[in-house]
């Protein structure tokens, strides 16, 4: 069974912090790297990357598996894991707040 881990009180309240980045590259051999919050390429994400461009995935896919691993990235910055230290407790935590979480707004 997994722990407690926080509560849901904890969960509504956390706010996401603003550190890394998607950024396009310009080549369409690595069309996206994940920077981390000191700018440094994301090195695991790197490989995923690399896979998905080796089984002909669309550079769209690749940016939307990014957008998701940028926001997993930021959860666990925000509550001060390192991404090679995330447990179970942690992947629930984070789908329990992306339940919770306010849904931007998008300007159409």
């Amino acid at each position: 069974m997994l722990g407690t881990g926080d509560s849901a009180q904890d969960l509504a309240s956390f706010v996401l912090p603003e550190t890394g980045a998607l950024a396009e590259t310009g080549d369409p051999a690595r069309p996206y790297v994940l920077l981390d919050s000191q700018g440094i390429v994301a090195v695991p994400v790197m490989a995923l990357f690399a896979e998905l461009r080796a089984c002909a995935r669309p550079a769209a896919t690749i940016r939307s598996y990014g957008m998701d691993l940028l926001r997993w990235w930021r959860f666990l910055s925000g509550r001060g894991m390192a991404w090679d230290r995330a447990t179970l407790v942690n992947a629930r935590d984070f789908a329990r707040w992306m339940q919770i979480a306010p849904k931007p707004v998008r300007a159409h």
